[in-house]
């Protein structure tokens, strides 16, 4: 057995286990084996991402569940990979064309640039997966998989085919949400409202009919007046029916546009007259197909104003336009005022602009199985955790529309649609759409878009597999995602995993794609604001790891990640990981210096001291509060039982005490007290593994409690304690003596006595009890003598403190007798509050009779306890004159 070094380095340690990890193929996956099923697909991360605290916290977690899992006896599957990140790449690899060679996709072609973003992914890709192999991730590598590969491809080409053949896929001419920067449409689930701060411009429509005559408009959005085709107003609105029939005038662009009355018109916005611009707004492009109105789109793709007509305004920018717009409506005369104004805008998710609603030409889904999808979450097939995210869920489906599944990128897979040559121009073209070309392709053109990248990763959970993988392994037993893909990824995997059944029969629980689904917190800084890298916030997950460990970054971050709220990242509590690493060697190194430990050792229960009694107890509470929280996904109340147990249960208080018999001269005692520490170390490795998997392995490889590796250890046992006499009355006695410990302590503060120094301490007591346990209390306390006294008389200066067993003086000199009197009036002070307040609540007749029993007989009993304890103060103080 190799002895423990005298400091623990995760940079020596952490890289060797992984490696052995690796090479011994500890984490591949085995769907010949005769165990248990546990599978969990990863959430691919773009292919050119890096490491985030976010990924670092979803990632953590789900190899929390992978270990633990194996340690319970299952075949394991944690299956990784890539998503090929459409818009995401392209965008990238664009803006580096733009730099280094001042270039467009245009003007190289598809084929070359595509041949450049395959460059790019081969330098920049992967990156993210050797980040995750050092934060000690355990996935199978060997089946790491990659939404472009050729056989993934063709699943997601055969899915495609598959709908549109079912009717469910089609082509149209529809509202979409046109995203400037990446120019493509993005689906609705990718537009996201934020709040903004704006203006409101009243415009001048003056009556054709009746000159000298105008209608009012409040809008936002002046910079599209050229696309108005119609002005309404509601057809319940009595302002305005004489005009219903009549004409106005545009004055941007100017020409004659209908007055029309529609029910979709709010009469209590701005005026209560609409200005309709159908090719830039759903509501208005629903209007202008009830109505039959022109559709005038004076917007380019990248944003910039499209209208000749208005030369002030072509090519601008449209938020440039807005300005200029109400410059020339002023000086038109048709600006009548403009009023701040704060509405909610759809920004891209992808690129973090508002978003354009546009007419566009472009290939949607009908969703399939939104009923069945629905009452697999209601009823509970598949579960979430938190649990409130199911009402979101729900909400969603219930109002599901059409998914816009083109994107206007070349980077992806391509929808596998062609249009006959002879009729490209016809919006009624010949469509083609199959697996392979047409058979005569010399006479037919490929759609140029590609699929939504969702529309790839709707299949990951089971396209990731292969039939015998699958067989094994599907469907998942959980999902650990974030919540804000839960419409574009988790629901859809229900729903493709409902319609495609790739499961080992029809039924429906052997299709569904998870069982189980987490959803993690938002890492926010401690201002609460998200992490980006605009804001300078969001620290490298390399630099923490280098800094305080793999170990010490996970655990840390486990402590402060509750479920179901945001987490505010302090590096405090990382360096707390650090620390918390550094006490579990140290006590480890304790352990090893008196003698080898046995992997299975035999606890007498009959010779155990109360303080072992107490430590196995607690480690018996640890062990079902941390399955408890387990089986509800509460990672933090998981590691904070664990950081307890370990740091102040096992370590401060139970191995200081067992020094005592360790170091005494009863060889008995001294291997009762190893044998618990051996227990409980064992144990402590085990609970510890799935989240410091590498400092756990090193522990349990230097100390021998396996010869295999800990990921394959089978979760501790709870001691038996049934054959203790008296277990209750012996942990309140060992309860009363820490209690007791802590006064004292709390008194050498107060009286500004150094640590180091011997003191002496009388104790006050009739307990018998407490006898045996004074060498114990000698060393919690650092006390050359405590003195057990029943009928000790107050020395003058000695400070005292009521403890469970009785008072406990400290003898002091003289000189600090000053000090202790400031620290009883104080004290005393604190009592008569207390002692105040309970008083006036039981003077009080309604808090009598209405309060229960039980609360006022507990407030009887303090008042009791505090008239005893403000007795014994005040004579203490007395004794100090």
């Amino acid at each position: 057995m190799a002895e423990l070094p005298k400091r623990y380095d995760p940079k020596t340690v952490e890289p060797k286990w992984y490696q052995r990890w690796i090479d011994d193929r500890d984490s591949v996956a085995n769907a010949k084996s005769s165990k248990p099923p546990f599978s969990i697909v990863m959430p691919p991360p773009n292919v050119t991402g890096v490491l985030t605290l976010g990924h670092v916290l979803n990632n953590t977690i789900q190899d929390i569940l992978a270990r633990r899992a194996r340690m319970q006896g299952f075949e394991v599957l944690w299956l990784p990979g890539m998503d090929h990140a459409g818009i995401g790449t392209q965008t990238a690899v664009e803006k580096y064309l733009r730099r280094t060679e001042n270039k467009t996709r245009h003007d190289l072609g598809r084929e070359e640039f595509l041949r450049r973003v395959l460059e790019w992914k081969v330098k920049h890709g992967g990156i993210i997966i050797e980040q995750l192999k050092r934060l000690g991730c355990s996935c199978d590598w060997s089946r790491q998989r990659y939404t472009l590969d050729e056989a993934y491809t063709a699943a997601v080409q055969r899915a495609f085919v598959d709908l549109y053949d079912k009717g469910l896929i089609y082509r149209g001419r529809r509202m979409i949400n046109w995203d400037p920067v990446a120019q493509t449409a993005v689906s609705d689930e990718e537009v996201i409202s934020k709040p903004q701060r704006g203006k409101l411009y009243f415009v001048r429509y003056e009556i054709v009919e009746e000159p000298g005559r105008f209608l009012e408009v409040a809008t936002t959005r002046p910079e599209t007046i050229m696309a108005d085709t119609a002005m309404a107003f509601h057809p319940g609105d009595k302002r305005y029916l004489d005009l219903l029939g009549k004409h106005a005038w545009r004055p941007l662009a100017r020409e004659r546009i209908p007055i029309i009355a529609d029910d979709a018109i709010d009469p209590e916005f701005g005026t209560g007259v609409l200005k309709v611009t159908p090719a830039h707004d759903a509501v208005d492009f629903e209007i202008g197909q009830r109505h039959n109105l022109p559709i005038i789109d004076v917007l380019h793709p990248d944003g910039r104003i499209n209208c000749p007509t208005e030369p002030e305004l072509d090519e601008l920018d449209r938020f440039n336009a807005r300005e200029r717009t109400a410059e020339l409506l002023k000086a038109r005369g048709a600006l009548a005022k403009t009023e701040p104004y704060e509405n909610n805008v759809g920004f891209s998710d992808r690129s973090d602009v508002p978003i354009e609603p546009r007419i566009s030409d472009q290939w949607f889904l009908r969703y399939p199985k939104t009923k069945e999808a629905l009452a697999v979450v209601r009823d509970h097939l598949i579960r979430f955790f938190p649990a409130h995210w199911e009402k979101v869920y729900a909400q969603w489906l219930e109002n599901i529309r059409d998914w816009c599944i083109s994107r206007q990128v070349w980077w992806g897979h391509r929808i596998p649609a062609w249009y006959r040559k002879s009729q490209i121009s016809n919006l009624k073209s010949e469509i083609y759409v199959g697996i392979e070309p047409p058979p005569d392709p010399e006479n037919w053109i490929q759609d140029e878009d590609t699929l939504d990248t969702w529309f790839s990763s709707w299949l990951w959970a089971y396209e990731t597999m292969d039939q015998e993988t699958r067989d094994k392994f599907y469907p998942t037993s959980v999902l650990v995602t974030a919540a804000d893909i839960i419409f574009f990824w988790v629901a859809r995997m229900i729903i493709a995993g409902l319609e495609f059944k790739p499961g080992k029969s029809s039924k429906t629980e052997d299709n569904i794609p998870f069982h189980h689904v987490f959803f993690t917190s938002v890492v926010r800084d401690k201002q609460g604001r998200k992490m980006s890298k605009s804001l300078g916030n969001s620290p490298d997950p390399l630099e923490l790891i280098d800094k305080y460990g793999a170990d010490g970054l996970r655990f840390g971050l486990m402590r402060i990640a509750p479920t179901g709220q945001d987490i505010r990242f302090d590096e405090k509590q990382i360096e707390e990981g650090r620390n918390f690493a550094t006490k579990l060697w140290n006590v480890a190194r304790f352990r090893q210096m008196h003698g080898a430990s046995n992997p299975a050792p035999k606890i007498d229960t009959q010779a155990l001291s109360i303080f072992a009694i107490e430590v196995l107890a607690r480690l018996n509470e640890t062990i079902d509060a941390i399955e408890d929280a387990y089986r509800e996904y509460q990672f933090n109340i998981v590691a904070q039982r664990l950081y307890d147990f370990v740091w102040s249960d096992y370590c401060d208080w139970f191995v200081e005490a067992a020094k005592t018999d360790i170091f005494g001269e009863d060889e008995a005692k001294k291997k009762s007290a190893l044998a618990v520490m051996d227990f409980a170390l064992s144990a402590i490795l085990r609970l510890l593994h799935p989240s410091m998997p590498h400092i756990t392995e090193e522990l349990w490889c230097l100390l021998g409690f396996g010869k295999d590796s800990i990921q394959f250890a089978a979760p501790p046992q709870k001691s038996a304690l049934d054959d203790v006499a008296d277990v209750p009355g012996k942990r309140e006695l060992v309860s009363a003596i820490y209690r007791t410990v802590q006064a004292g302590r709390n008194l050498r503060a107060e009286a500004n006595l150094p640590l180091n120094s011997k003191i002496r301490v009388i104790l006050r007591t009739e307990s018998k009890a407490i006898f045996n346990q004074i060498p114990t209390l000698m060393r919690f306390l650092n006390a050359e003598e405590v003195e057990l006294n029943p009928k000790y008389k107050t020395q003058a200066g000695n400070p005292v403190a009521i403890t469970p067993l009785g008072e406990i003086f400290l003898a002091i000199d003289a000189a600090d007798k000053a000090r202790e009197r400031e620290r009883l009036d104080k004290e005393i002070a604190k009592v008569e509050n207390d002692l105040r307040t309970v008083k006036a609540k039981l003077q009080n007749s309604s808090f009598v009779d209405r309060a229960p029993v039980a609360v006022v007989e507990e407030h009887r009993r303090r008042l009791g306890d505090f008239t005893v304890q403000l007795a014994k103060l005040r004579q203490a103080r007395a004794g100090l004159k």
